[in-house]
């Protein structure tokens, strides 16, 4: 025993006297081995600097840089998508864009570069139902699961034991006595709080579960700062769910610390569907290790709208690739819009660019409308999305808090032209660290019935004037200029 102690002592004393030289080890792999923005950058050294041992694993945990890493490549997949996506620009290209629909037309430059840049392809023929309560969401969506026959495909980032998911629960179990596949797929820190025992459970009724990114030995998350943040539901390819509701009682409202929840879901019908599934099992076959793309079935089967006939990119992002798509969609819609912006958010944490786009949108004349909730869950996140906000007021964008409840809802629309919602907030953690997927829907429809949702939540709006925001008080101000400087690392 005596022996251990005295190794533990001679570890730490070696350890504390090179305190500097593993600092400067640290910088010079931030500095100079890692493409990271300077504000992050400089972030992680003070962060080094001033702590000194618990920023070297706070750095190991949430610091360490995946973009480099390929991880859902398949070849077979990735040859077969690439042809596919080469043949839609050659179509694309080889043909008038005014001989399209006049909106698609508007936003040529943005299709494009969703094709290229993030592999999405453009569908037509999609019907697009807007979902903004947690209710109507998860009983219409127990109803879809209720008419599969072949297969359901299920991912979120949080499912919790509670009162919702054992009312999917007892649906799903139901259809595998009927011969239906089913598959859950969750994420390891959103779901932290489930034990593997309910997991193995489920397996042993016949639900197939995966874990993305698991702890070792249940605990310690190495991979603590990357979440697959995705929320997907694919149920025979006939409809597909996708958006910012996960799988927990807070979400229909039962939780008495946020009371209502604000959230938007789309449900579509359509080709769109197979852009879904294909996110869904790329991210499957990663985590679970088994290769579903050898199977037809999950490719076929896929039923046109009738009603909106709506085109529709799913574009999705991670940290394991050198481009933001998602960021990078943001960034587009901001710049091409003439008219107006609304943007809802729980986090408005932008990078620069993003943050320049909009300030520079509110000064030219365009109604740059945000809104954001009135109380936290992540009081860091929160105080560093006032500050935030705090810009945009000056700027002369009209910004608000949502007072009913919590805030949840993550998208945008152009225009009344375009939309883009679905698991992605305007933060960093978004743009760079999670893996998230997004529906962009080109429809003005859609869209006008968006703005609408907004204007209808503006009825249980605060909206935060220049001077509301100059009277904040002196611990507020402190709050913001803190969190606002740990940004890059939220």
């Amino acid at each position: 025993m005596d022996n251990v102690l005295e190794m533990i002592q001679t570890v730490g004393d070696f350890l504390f006297r090179h305190m500097m030289l593993w600092n400067l080890l640290f910088a010079i792999a931030i500095v100079f081995f890692e493409r990271r923005e300077p504000k992050s950058v400089w972030a992680w050294l003070l962060l080094l600097y001033f702590v000194p041992i618990l920023g070297f694993i706070f750095y190991l945990l949430v610091g360490i840089d995946m973009r480099k890493r390929k991880m859902f490549r398949i070849k077979e997949v990735e040859d077969h998508i690439s042809e596919a996506i080469r043949q839609q620009e050659h179509q694309l290209k080889s043909r008038h864009w005014e001989d399209l629909d006049a909106n698609i037309a508007g936003f040529s430059d943005l299709v494009m570069f969703n094709l290229e840049n993030c592999g999405a392809m453009l569908t037509d023929s999609n019907d697009v139902d807007i979902l903004v309560d947690g209710n109507v969401k998860f009983d219409t969506l127990i109803e879809d699961l209720k008419q599969a026959k072949s297969f359901i495909h299920m991912q979120y980032y949080i499912i919790r034991d509670d009162v919702l998911f054992h009312r999917i629960k007892e649906v799903l179990e139901q259809k595998v006595k009927e011969g239906v596949e089913v598959r859950v797929l969750f994420d390891a820190m959103g779901c932290r709080s489930v034990g593997h025992g309910y997991w193995k459970k489920l397996n042993e009724h016949g639900i197939l579960t995966a874990e993305f990114f698991p702890a070792l030995f249940r605990r310690l998350h190495l991979r603590i700062n990357y979440r697959n943040h995705r929320k997907i539901v694919v149920i025979d390819n006939k409809v597909a769910y996708v958006g910012g509701f996960n799988v927990g009682k807070e979400y229909i409202g039962l939780d008495d610390k946020f009371g209502y929840w604000r959230d938007t879901h789309l449900r579509i019908k359509g080709n769109a569907v197979l852009g879904l599934q294909l996110r869904f099992l790329l991210d499957w076959n990663y985590a679970a290790r088994e290769n579903l793309f050898s199977e037809s079935k999950y490719f076929t089967g896929i039923e046109p709208g009738t009603r909106d006939h709506c085109e529709i990119q799913i574009i999705s992002s991670g940290p394991d690739n050198s481009l933001e798509q998602i960021r990078d969609n943001y960034m587009r819609l901001i710049h091409k819009a003439q008219k107006s912006i609304y943007i809802q958010t729980p986090y408005f944490i932008p990078d620069e660019s993003v943050l320049e786009a909009l300030l520079m949108a509110a000064r030219s004349g365009i109604e740059v409308n945000i809104m954001i909730p009135c109380k936290p869950d992540h009081p860091f996140v929160y105080w560093a999305t006032y500050s935030y906000i705090g810009d945009m007021v000056m700027a002369g964008a009209k910004c608000y808090t949502y007072d009913n409840g919590f805030l949840h809802s993550k998208g945008l629309i152009v225009d009344d032209k375009v939309l883009c919602f679905g698991t992605a907030n305007m933060d960093i953690r978004s743009f760079a660290l999670n893996f998230e997927v997004n529906a962009v829907v080109y429809d003005e429809r859609k869209a006008r019935e968006m703005v609408g949702i907004f204007k209808e939540d503006l009825k249980h709006c605060t909206r935060i004037t220049r001077d509301l925001y100059a009277r904040r008080k002196l611990i507020i101000r402190v709050k913001e200029q803190v969190c606002r400087l740990m940004s890059p690392l939220l």
